[in-house]
């Protein structure tokens, strides 16, 4: 097949913006409205050079078929407090992504959680996980790359995904990055990419198949002292269409966009060798819902 009929070639599901999400491979700005309009925000915030740290991948993980996804209904307001409603056009609550006292799942694929339920909450949770493991730091290691996309791919897809990764991850895009040529980190520094789901809304979900819209934020970049390069964050959308495949969910074909994207607070940045400390010591999450 060629690029443009599988989904893999550079704008699959993608926004303008070549950069890409999943893998660490993000990078996107955050501009504050123009005083002129009148908001009271101030001069908009000028362009931060690190964006041309991280160049385009090409074919990164996201890089199966596009999606067409149905909009859901009720307008992009909360329309006086109406509040989000479901693919069932029930009315959810002012939570809906808060915990329903279901249990988690008990299962693992390779220290992925696994054995997701066959239903729309199921689907949800696996979507928030295979994002997590696809944005985090493992991704740039071969051997635990191929164990990843192993376990939240659809076998049918998963060997010319690894073969587009394989092409991807190479010695020039560690070396925009900050890696060493084989992709491990410098001495001295630690390499941060790391994916935290917000939320998470099914666009779709019939039977054996479901599309999982995930608002996630992210960081990426390098930690510790003399880094050029210095952890970032990121605000993304990923959709996942998602397939019940071996009595569990696996990704078919996925995209993703920027934003929804909050204005930056007025925290101190911190510095490297803090940053390096929490990544340390704060683990990330393999289960959510």
């Amino acid at each position: 097949m060629s690029s443009d009929d599988d989904g893999y070639g550079n704008d699959s599901g993608r926004s303008n913006d070549a950069y890409s999400t999943l893998g660490g491979t993000r990078q996107t700005r955050t501009r504050l409205p123009d005083a002129q309009g009148g908001d009271g925000y101030g001069p908009r915030r000028p362009a931060r050079n690190s964006r041309s740290l991280f160049t385009v991948l090409g074919v990164v993980v996201l890089l199966l078929a596009a999606i067409a996804f149905a909009n859901m209904g009720g307008g992009d307001g909360d329309n006086g407090g109406d509040g989000a409603r479901g693919s069932d056009g029930k009315k959810a609550g002012s939570a809906p992504t808060a915990a329903t006292g279901t249990k988690p799942v008990t299962g693992t694929n390779d220290s992925i959680p696994s054995g997701f339920a066959h239903d729309e909450q199921g689907a949800q949770s696996a979507a928030s996980n295979f994002a997590v493991a696809l944005g985090s730091a493992d991704m740039f290691n071969s051997a635990s790359r191929q164990t990843i996309v192993r376990a939240t791919h659809d076998p049918a897809i998963v060997e010319g995904l690894l073969s587009d990764l394989d092409k991807a991850y190479s010695p020039g895009f560690f070396k925009n990055v900050g890696l060493n040529d084989d992709g491990s980190t410098p001495s001295g520094l630690t390499f941060v990419s790391r994916t935290v789901p917000v939320g998470t809304k099914t666009v779709e979900h019939v039977g054996d198949t479901a599309t999982v819209e995930v608002w996630c934020t992210g960081l990426v970049g390098m930690a510790g002292q003399g880094s050029t390069k210095p952890v970032t964050e990121t605000w993304f959308t990923i959709s996942e269409k998602l397939k019940w495949v071996g009595n569990d969910w696996k990704i078919e074909s996925s995209s993703q966009k920027q934003g929804p994207t909050p204005v930056s607070g007025d925290n101190r940045a911190s510095t490297a060798d803090e940053i390096a400390d929490a990544v340390k010591g704060y683990g990330g999450f393999t289960y959510a819902r």
